[in-house]
């Protein structure tokens, strides 16, 4: 993963944080941020819609499954700590491309552009 296009953030608790992850092994998908609510806290500190969490409070999300990274999310009662890598552009239309690094997989592991992989909200 490129450090240049990744950033950390610290949210001042308690929760409500205001986004919503998609994503994680499970769902053979990296874990993302889906939606942000405009005046959450999330959004306050310039998370954006697409970026992909690589870190929960210092732990990587590698291999982490979406329950796994919202209860990690939902144990930090102070400040919540992530990192994350900054989504940039539109989804590519040609479906082997990778985005910033990250090639979203379909249950099949084919790879996927953003546009064909489902974002699952829980």
């Amino acid at each position: 993963v490129s450090t240049m296009s990744s950033y950390s953030v610290s949210l001042v608790g308690p929760a409500p944080w205001g986004f919503r992850l998609q994503g994680g092994k499970d769902f053979n998908m990296p874990l993302s941020i889906s939606r942000l609510n405009d005046s959450g806290k999330a959004a306050q500190a310039h998370v954006g819609i697409g970026d992909v969490v690589l870190s929960i409070d210092g732990i990587s999300t590698d291999g982490m499954t979406h329950l796994e990274a919202q209860n990690k999310i939902k144990a930090c009662t102070g400040n919540l700590n992530m990192t994350l890598q900054r989504y940039r552009g539109k989804p590519q239309s040609v479906c082997s491309d990778s985005l910033e690094g990250q090639t979203f997989f379909s249950k099949k592991d084919k790879p996927l552009c953003k546009k064909h992989a489902h974002a699952v909200n829980i």
